[in-house]
């Protein structure tokens, strides 16, 4: 027997019958996210309590075992592949929502609790959890936390990391600490729950972590707007907020993107359209209903091919249906989707776009661009034939290219889906040598024997 493998067989007596599972064909199923890498673990830990979590990291901090915690899975950069073998850390069944307090507005989950599960019980009561990544129905509130996760309404209320007050964080030597509060306004000493927030699993492991909710805005209202080109749509976009909207959410779609959805959903009504952008409004019901018409009267102005006015939220989210589609509607391709998250500062969204269709030329591959046009969060997509001789190595080379333009454009190689091991390759690139020597030093005072997700970026 293996020395980890003794040693995994002592951890066992520490946990509840069945919380440690060691079987190859069990941990398999472990070994990766939605991105491309994958590393089977030694065994697998399906924590079901905070203590359980402590014992395990106590435990692999003193032996040296490698640990990497994880939600569902449905990351996009291998931040929770177990890149050095170890244990994975499941927060899986740590699905309690503990507690809805709609006087202090605040919700106190576990980790494991999905995102749409929260929304919908807060929604119940006429409160409101903003964030939305497009993976709300199957992925965890504490993986939105570690990766700091986004979505659409991000434009108008901000990301995960906006509504952390507080966390319950299982440090690397099975220390408990509580960081933050429940109070929606804290200047107690430095912001420590912020620390791990977006911190990949790199720092510690968040066991509880109390979330602000705000009052449910009752109106909502929406418009699918189509267009010839991506150059009018995203002039028409910056004429929305030159004349003072603040939409709660302004997505856009490229014209490969929309030929996909074509072919998926036989939308007759995307005919003739190269661009589209949805942009919903939300707040009172007779001031949204009067917004929407205003807005409108902006958008036709730009001579769209279409607009379709939903008010209501039933009729609002059978328009987004269409966005949802756009993910099955690019693997319906047969090409495989390298799915990027830059970002560039807003006033360069219509540049991106350009320069997506020159890279598309340059390379031979298809591009695919869509995502969050109000925060200048685009989705750009290397669409790659893996049978075609020399396609991968043109993808690499497209990805390069890509990444040192939004970098020179003040952009971010990531807004949503972290680093993990998909970005590392343009880490370097993106963070200047003295600030990854700061991430080295607090990943070095929180994780001495660096024990917590090793073989990533830091």
């Amino acid at each position: 027997m293996s020395r980890l493998a003794s040693s995994l067989v002592r951890l066992q007596a520490l946990l509840a019958p069945g919380e440690l599972r060691l079987e190859e064909a069990f941990c398999e199923s472990f070994a990766g996210d939605k991105w491309f890498a994958a590393r089977r673990p030694d065994g697998v830990v399906l924590a079901r309590s905070a203590a359980s979590v402590a014992a395990v990291l106590r435990f692999a901090h003193q032996h040296r075992i490698p640990v990497t915690a994880r939600g569902t899975g449905y990351g996009y950069v291998g931040s929770c592949v177990p890149n050095r073998g170890g244990l994975v850390l499941s927060l899986e069944r740590m699905r309690r929502i503990k507690e809805i307090n709609a006087e202090d507005f605040v919700a106190v989950v576990q980790p494991g609790v999905i995102t749409k599960t929260l929304q919908d019980a807060v929604e119940k009561r006429g409160l409101f959890y903003p964030p939305d990544p497009a993976s709300r129905a199957d992925c965890s509130l504490g993986g939105n936390i570690a990766t700091n996760a986004g979505g659409p309404r991000c434009l108008k209320y901000g990301v995960t990391r906006d509504y952390v007050l507080g966390l319950q964080v299982a440090l690397a030597d099975g220390s408990l600490v509580r960081l933050g509060g429940r109070t929606h306004k804290n200047k107690t000493g430095f912001d420590l729950h912020r620390l791990f927030v977006g911190s990949e699993g790199l720092l510690g492991v968040v066991t509880e972590a109390t979330l602000k909710l705000l009052p449910l805005p009752p109106g909502r209202a929406c418009l699918a707007v189509g267009f010839d080109s991506t150059r009018t749509a995203t002039r028409a976009i910056k004429q929305i907020f030159q004349a003072g909207f603040l939409p709660c959410a302004l997505e856009v779609a490229d014209a490969f993107t929309l030929a996909a959805a074509r072919q998926r959903t036989r939308s007759g009504q995307l005919e003739g359209c190269n661009s589209l952008f949805i942009v919903e409004l939300d707040g009172q019901e007779k001031s949204v209903r009067r917004e929407i018409r205003d807005l409108e009267r902006v958008i036709r102005s730009r001579k769209p091919v279409f607009v379709d006015r939903a008010v209501g939220r039933a009729a609002c989210e059978k328009l987004w249906q269409l966005r949802r589609e756009f993910s099955y509607s690019l693997r319906d391709t047969g090409l495989t989707k390298l799915n990027q998250d830059i970002v560039v500062p807003r006033g360069r969204l219509e540049d991106l776009f350009q320069f997506s269709a020159k890279l598309q030329a340059r390379h031979g591959l298809p591009v695919a661009a869509f995502g969050h046009a109000g925060d200048g969060n685009i989705h750009v997509n290397i669409m790659l034939d893996r049978a075609q001789p020399g396609g991968e190595a043109r993808a690499q080379a497209a990805l390069d290219e890509l990444f040192r333009q939004v970098l020179a454009w003040g952009g971010a190689i990531t807004g949503e889906h972290g680093i993990g091991l998909a970005k590392m390759r343009w880490w370097p690139q993106a963070i200047d040598a003295r600030v990854r020597q700061l991430h080295r030093q607090v990943k070095k005072a929180l994780d001495p024997r660096e024990i917590l997700n090793p073989g990533k970026f830091v």
